[in-house]
This record gives structure tokens, sequence and C-alpha cells, in this order.
């Protein structure tokens, strides 16, 4: 049975899920399932105040990326999973009645009141649009040792010993590369504005001292949120 939450776009839905999450890892099982699909689609952006919310949305992502390569996670990769169920439009709110038959509205012409509910959903359009714009992007690195004597968990600890205004790391993961060798897959949450992905690269992850651990570092994926 298909798990459902109450509004996402209000504080209390989004206080429902941080309940819910607690230690899970997805909403249902193991695994991504279809009741992620459909969560993750109405939640505009991970809350800050909400850390449990944050850890499920960048694990979702991660795993939305993993499975599709090289699409945007929110674009594309709803083509491949169940499409979210759409929420429901606010409903218009109803002329109040009058006293006079003059207000009745007999020939559907625009009263005040539908003006004054346009206008107000039209704000919250803008609003919502703006809330999206935060400039924000949620980034998949891979993370290269020198070799398979490489120490993989002093070189995870050692990137996320890196910390920067603006710079929140994620789920992780270790993918086998070959000849017994494996590199860090690791989520990160940057704020445009207060970090630039190829300068953590190159000043902060291939030079001294995390450059005993770290061979090179590539961008696999890049979206906005």
């Amino acid at each position: 049975m298909a798990i459902t939450f109450s509004d996402l776009h209000t504080e209390a839905g989004l206080k429902s899920l941080e309940e819910f999450l607690g230690r899970k890892t997805y909403i249902s099982g193991d695994q991504i399932s279809k009741d992620d699909i459909k969560v993750f689609a109405a939640v505009p952006k991970p809350g800050e105040g909400f850390p449990n919310v944050c850890r499920w949305y960048q694990t979702v992502v991660l795993a939305l990326t993993s499975r599709f390569p090289g699409e945007a996670v929110g674009v594309k990769i709803y083509s491949h999973a169940a499409s979210p169920a759409p929420v429901p439009a606010p409903a218009a709110k109803s002329a109040p009645e009058g006293d006079d038959d003059d207000d009745l509205d007999l020939f559907g012409d625009e009263t005040e009141d539908d003006k004054k509910a346009a206008e107000e959903r039209e704000a919250a359009k803008k609003a919502s649009s703006k809330k999206k714009e935060s400039g924000k992007s949620s980034v998949l690195l891979d993370v290269k040792p020198w070799d398979d004597e490489t120490d993989m968990k002093k070189l995870e600890e050692t990137v996320r010993s890196i910390e920067m205004p603006g710079l929140l790391w994620g789920a992780s993961k270790l993918v086998p590369v070959g000849y017994g060798i494996k590199k860090l897959q690791i989520m990160m949450t940057i704020v445009d504005d207060l970090v630039s992905v190829d300068t953590l690269i190159e000043e902060r992850l291939t030079v001294e001292p995390c450059d005993e651990f770290i061979q090179s570092c590539d961008i696999v994926a890049f979206n906005k949120i």
C-alpha cells in the first residue's frame, strides 16, 4: 500500500516526513521505491531544519543518479520511474453570498473575489518559483585513490574533513573500478555563491594533505536544486 503524507510544501507536512523517516534510509523497504519517487517529487528542496529529510533527499538523488547516469534528477528520471502524483490545485474561493440580487453573477463575469483569488494564486506561484531558485546545487563526485592499497576509510575521512561555508557532505558509497581498486562516490550539496566545485577539487581535495590518499576527482553529476 502506497505511503502518503500531508502537503509537503508546508512546515507541518515536512515535519510529518521528518518524524516518519527517523533512522530509515528509504520511505519503505531497504531500497528506493515508487513511494520515494512520489514523495521526492513533492518536496520542493531539502529543508535545513529537517536533517532526516535532507539526508533522505540526498540518498534518493544519489540512487537515481546511479541508476540513470547522465540525466538530470527531476527532469528525465521520472520518464523511467513511476510518474509522481500531481499535487491538487487549491480550490478557488467561492464568492460570498450577497444580500441583493445585483450581486448574483448570472453570466459568469469575473467578480472582485475571483480577481483577488487569481492574484493570490499568481503571487503564490511566483513565490514558489523564487523558492526553487535557491542558488543551491546537488553534486555527485568521483574520488579516486592512488592504488588498491589506499585506505578508503581514511580517504573518505579526509574528504569529509574539508569544511567550508555552503558545503554539506551527503551519502557515499564505494564503487569497484578494476584490479581491486575502488573509487569513492560521494554526494554533496553546495550554495553556488559560496562554493566553486572546481576550486574545491583543485585547491583542497588534490593538494596536501589530501593528496596522500586522493589521486584525482571528477564531477559525475551536477544538478540545480
